[in-house]
């Protein structure tokens, strides 16, 4: 009869410890249309991009995306209004390119990426600013635009968020 407890309790253990390491990541993407994908397919943009690497990494992970073209720092802003409840990290791209285009200056576009930070982190989930370096000198490949990411520069992003999400998360 101890055996056959000292089996079960074994057996339990090792399911909880199981279900422990399979905690799910729940991502969010918010930002302009370089999150959102534009110029490619949503299966080759970072966000899903990461998801499907971090799945690869035995990770049940989640990546929501809360992008639209065009739209500036202060528009992005409103996007920390509405993360969803179990959110563990939210990586943005504070739309910098759209905010000189619309005049913004970069006092404002830093006070608003500063804004973004501290909403996120009042929500209870880690932050990440997207690495697309320096406007458009990032050093990715992108399109003829010479904005916007190609698949291989979304994979590029993807690649290099993967252990920071993974790190952020745990």
């Amino acid at each position: 009869m101890q055996v056959r407890f000292a089996g079960l309790l074994l057996l339990a253990l090792v399911a909880l410890g199981s279900n422990a390491q399979a905690r799910t990541i729940n991502v969010l993407a918010i930002g302009a249309s370089n999150t959102a994908g534009r110029g490619v397919s949503t299966s080759e943009a970072w966000p899903a991009v990461l998801e499907s690497m971090l799945r690869a990494k035995g990770q049940d992970a989640h990546v929501t995306v809360h992008a639209t073209n065009g739209l500036t720092s202060t528009q992005i802003v409103s996007y920390t209004d509405s993360i969803p409840a179990g959110t563990q990290v939210v990586i943005f791209d504070a739309g910098v390119s759209n905010d000189r285009a619309h005049g913004i200056s970069p006092a404002q576009s830093a006070a608003n990426e500063g804004e973004i930070i501290r909403r996120v982190r009042a929500h209870g989930a880690a932050v990440i600013k997207a690495p697309y370096g320096n406007g458009r000198t990032g050093g990715y490949p992108k399109q003829g635009d010479g904005i916007h990411f190609t698949p291989e520069g979304h994979r590029m992003i993807a690649a290099k968020l993967v252990s920071r999400v993974l790190a952020a998360a745990h």
